[in-house]
């Protein structure tokens, strides 16, 4: 695997944010990798992360505030859920988790992911993961979890809120679009691409969340550019609007953030206490049935 390209590391010195998250606050978005020996990476992976375990997903959050939280399984582990798994089972009913799968998986396994506590499958559409997922595959996997009552979370590059804007008009099931559509903000607040994210985000069955402000920023730290999407995201549709850190933050090629920082931008996104409670507490405990 020695031509796969290795991942950044996390900052290791997380700054304790000034700003207070309410009680219950949820990082919907961050992923737990490893460690490696324990939960393999997939032979098949396009890229190879730094551990980053259980543990010191726990010590993050217990430094910037937070009580809950979604794992997400990144494609770095394949279809092999078993990493989130533990996670939310240790967790006492406070971790949710979204799950990778295939067309191959069985309908007992879908149940037991559930039980497990998953309440989502993720679709990598972006390019540097491999593009756009067999679009057959992806309609009959959206209709196999309607039963179940999922959500499916796609990862767009922006030029894919264009190119599939019809399909999500079509789902049948809600969607959450991660990292606010990825649209570079040197585009602008009037960029085809998040003129359709906002459109599509006014569908009572689409979520998004406002993370990856620095993945959209063209500014760099502390990715104040990032600022005005979610201002307008939050305008459209506040109550279906999620939060999170994307910790540890895998495939940044410039500035690896401090998630102190990040969570410093909270307050600055939505000023008003209550709209801060919704995003971080009320939303995400009514798309993922939070019991901690």
């Amino acid at each position: 695997m020695a031509s796969v390209p290795v991942c950044m590391p996390p900052d290791p010195n997380t700054k304790a944010p000034a700003y207070k998250p309410p009680p219950g606050a949820c990082d919907a978005h961050c992923h737990i990798f490893g460690p490696g020996d324990v939960y393999p990476y997939a032979p098949e992976r396009s890229y190879t992360p730094p551990d980053a375990p259980l543990a010191r997903f726990k010590q993050l959050q217990r430094t910037l505030g937070l009580e809950r939280a979604v794992l997400v399984n990144a494609s770095c582990h394949g279809n092999d859920n078993t990493v989130i798994l533990d996670a939310i089972a240790q967790s006492s009913g406070k971790y949710r988790g979204v799950a990778n799968v295939d067309a191959e998986i069985a309908d007992a396994e879908l149940e037991r992911l559930h039980a497990g506590g998953v309440r989502g499958i993720r679709f990598n559409f972006v390019q540097h993961l491999g593009g756009t997922p067999d679009l057959d595959e992806f309609d009959s996997l959206v209709q196999r979890v309607r039963p179940l009552e999922w959500h499916v979370v796609l990862h767009f590059d922006a030029a894919d809120l264009v190119e599939f804007r019809e399909m999500l008009r079509a789902l049948p099931v809600p969607f959450v679009i991660d990292h606010m559509g990825r649209v570079p903000t040197n585009d602008g607040l009037e960029q085809e691409p998040f003129r359709i994210l906002l459109q599509t985000l006014r569908m009572e069955n689409c979520w998004v969340k406002i993370c990856g402000a620095e993945r959209i920023s063209s500014m760099g730290p502390p990715f104040m550019d990032a600022v005005p999407f979610a201002h307008a995201l939050l305008a459209v549709a506040p109550d279906r609007v999620l939060w999170g850190t994307d910790w540890p933050h895998p495939n940044i090629k410039k500035h690896m953030p401090n998630d102190g920082d990040l969570v410093d931008l909270i307050p600055l996104y939505m000023p008003d206490a209550a709209l801060q409670k919704k995003v971080l507490v009320e939303n995400p405990h009514r798309l993922y049935e939070f019991t901690g």
